[in-house]
């Protein structure tokens, strides 16, 4: 029998995805992470003039800069610890003060906590965990923000994540040092921003004591040396403030007592939990709505943050149930703890706290989502996926296209293409995944894996970056900033942008009907220095819309109000109009130099405007918004009696905001004073009494 010899098929080539060098990969996510948020970073101007006219006054004096002191004559401190603001005034001593050296810290921080996430998740599952980790934070609308602005979250983020990094760490090699370096991190993150950083000691707590390799008892005993470098880390500037005489220092802004112990566990503490915060900024103080598990979800949050939020709890789910069977040190288990219990906790705190809330609060949800993410993009994407892992992939890209949808409909005259774009790559991504995903990964091979995730990345970022690229072209001022366009009311609680809701552009002011809790011209605010002709709801058809209005420059809401023009999307808010008459600048300058302070007025929020536009010191009576018990009338007039004070900027009025003490400065001083007007303002000069007096 012959055996014919046949020759060999055509060897068929195989089709690559060319390898990138992970640090290439890196240097491209740094890199757009840098441009996203350095590009246009002055359009934002002062950002919030609270904390750039605090920054100012750290720049001319180091009491000032150790204290957090709102003016350089170190009258009172802002409503926060410090640890932001020396991070701003060394850029200010060092390229000048200027809008750039102000807010280009904030930048820089949120480069790095891109970096450092990348570095976290990264350690335990590669290097396209980590990418797509760090992408996810670099696109969320509320960090595009808040890494673009000067309210102390910035450096709160990066500390936190530092701080998971080093738990990381110590989960991998049970070392001492890492949980005291990660317990002193979180305690210098508590002097950015107070008792918000501990919103994740929890999580780091129950992953550690769960799946470090120690025994028990030293796994313990490792967690209370972490508590203590807790302590170290924040317990050493509180107390050299707490220990330093109170003539020695500035009154601590926000507290009742002078008191920075009853700063942080009150207004800034658990006041912010129950609702009892005295000296808060509003009445009744519920400016986040009806708490509720669905909070975070709502109009007037949901926008900043919660695009992946519920692909980041299927995934959590997924980890748990996937290493339910591992061994106690198994880093999967580890990792749902340490990334989910930020999330869980932190995102329970906001939905259920009581007191004030803001939409920019939600950065601090962003890492955690952005690490499940990363890492369930990774886990549950595999050649060996089993049926299982397939729907619930699919479902993670589905439900994530269908909240894009809905998140996008809130905002139905932007972009309304996108909702049709998005939905569809999540409905083809989804639908790949459990089905025609493996045919073409049998056909094209790496390409059609790439083809599937380009697909659920459009899905699941199409939204977020079309937000973020918005907000990075928007200006946005004041105290309480929000990204993306404005957003109508989901119809539950409280709608933050939409027609008729508090700095919408509808009628119907806080909900209700054409003027309501706003009136007409001047109401609950008047003429207040900081109320303008605006007064406390506009004209009668805005709602809240005054709050500054056009008759104070630079007062509480500037031109746009609460929410602006735009509702959350644009300028607005407290604060953010720093624009002062030349001639109201002139005035206050004569003669700056043999007074401590140029000028009083009520809040800080009136006072920055005039402290950044003269470069000098302006006492802030009653602290941010009036309602601190500091200076007392008869303080005051001790310091009117010395010539420390020249001038007193703006009428007397029992408005909103002010408390009884300024009250009573600013009756005492309409009634003993001359006045005159300058830039539109009235202006007494402390140094003539009337004839009368």
């Amino acid at each position: 029998m012959s055996v014919i010899a046949t020759a060999p098929a055509p060897a068929v080539p195989v089709r690559r995805v060319p390898r990138l060098d992970s640090r290439w990969m890196l240097a491209g996510l740094l890199g757009l992470t840098s441009v996203l948020y350095l590009a246009g970073l002055t359009r934002n101007g002062w950002a919030n003039d609270f904390y750039a006219a605090a920054v100012q006054a750290g720049t001319k004096s180091w009491k000032a800069f150790f204290f957090g002191s709102f003016d350089s004559s170190n009258f009172i401190t802002v409503d926060k610890t410090p640890a932001s603001l020396w991070v701003m005034e060394l850029s200010a001593r060092l390229f000048g003060f200027n809008q750039w050296s102000v807010l280009v810290p904030q930048a820089i921080e949120g480069v790095l906590s891109v970096w450092v996430l990348y570095a976290a998740v990264k350690r335990w599952f590669g290097v396209g965990a980590g990418l797509v980790a760090g992408l996810v934070l670099a696109l969320t609308p509320v960090a595009v923000l808040m890494f673009r602005y000067n309210n102390p979250d910035s450096l709160l983020v990066l500390l936190m994540l530092l701080a998971a990094y080093a738990l990381v760490r110590a989960v991998e090699n049970g070392q001492t040092r890492w949980l005291a370096l990660c317990g002193v991190l979180l305690g210098f993150a508590f002097l950015a921003k107070m008792l918000q950083a501990f919103l994740v000691l929890p999580g780091f707590a129950v992953a550690y004591l769960w799946a470090g390799p120690p025994r028990l008892l030293k796994r313990v005993w490792q967690l209370l040396l972490g508590a203590a470098g807790v302590v170290a880390g924040a317990g050493w500037w509180v107390l050299a403030a707490q220990l330093t005489p109170a003539a020695d220092r500035p009154y601590f802004g926000g507290s009742t007592d002078n008191s920075i112990l009853q700063l942080a566990l009150g207004y800034n503490g658990l006041g912010r939990l129950d609702g009892n915060e005295t000296g808060s900024v509003g009445p009744g103080s519920d400016w986040g709505g009806a708490a509720s598990v669905f909070r975070v979800f709502r109009s007037e949050f949901g926008g900043q943050v919660s695009w992946l939020l519920p692909a980041a709890l299927l995934v959590l789910v997924c980890l748990l149930w996937v290493s339910r069977r591992a061994v106690r040190t198994d880093r999967i288990r580890a990792a749902a703890l340490l990334w989910g219990g930020w999330v869980i906790v932190t995102g329970g705190v906001f939905d259920y706290m009581n007191g004030i809330i803001h939409p920019y609060y939600m950065v601090a949800l962003a890492p955690g989502i952005a690490a499940l993410v990363g890492i369930g993009a990774v886990s549950l994407w595999s050649g060996a996926l089993s049926w299982a892992g397939r729907i619930a992939t699919a479902a993670g890209v589905l439900v994530t296209a269908w909240w894009a949808w809905e998140l996008l409909s809130r905002s139905p005259g932007w972009l309304p293409w996108l909702q049709w774009v998005v939905l569809t790559a999540g409905v083809l991504g989804g639908g790949a995944v459990i089905g025609l995903g493996f045919v073409l990964v049998r056909r094209f091979g790496p390409w059609a894996v790439a083809l599937i995730l380009g697909l659920a990345l459009v899905a699941g970022l199409g939204g977020p970056t079309a937000y973020a690229l918005g907000t990075v072209n928007t200006a946005h001022t004041g105290a309480i900033p929000s990204a993306g366009p404005a957003a109508a009311s989901g119809g539950t609680g409280f709608g933050f942008g939409g027609p008729g809701r508090f700095g919408g552009h509808g009628p119907g002011s806080f909900g209700g009907g054409p003027g309501s809790f706003g009136g007409g011209p001047g109401s609950f605010g008047g003429g207040r220095p900081s109320g303008g002709g605006g007064g406390f709801g506009g004209t009668g058809t805005g709602g809240f819309r005054g709050f500054g209005g056009a008759g104070r420059s630079g007062g509480l809401g500037g031109a746009g109000g609460l929410g602006g023009a735009g509702g959350l999307g644009g300028a607005g808010g407290l604060g953010g109009g720093t624009n002062v008459s030349s001639a109201l600048t002139a005035l206050l300058k004569q003669d700056a130099s043999r007074y401590m302070w140029v000028a009083a007025t009520e809040g800080s929020e009136a006072a920055a405007p005039l402290e950044l536009a003269t470069g000098d010191a302006v006492m802030a009576i009653g602290g941010f918004n009036g309602t601190d018990p500091w200076p007392t009338l008869t303080v005051f007039k001790e310091m009117v009696a010395k010539h420390e004070v020249h001038y007193y900027v703006g009428e007397s009025s029992d408005s909103f905001g002010g408390g009884a003490g300024s009250v009573a400065i600013a009756n005492w001083v309409a009634t003993h004073f001359k006045k005159e007007t300058a830039g539109g303002e009235t202006v007494y000069d402390l140094t003539q009494p009337t004839s009368a007096t």
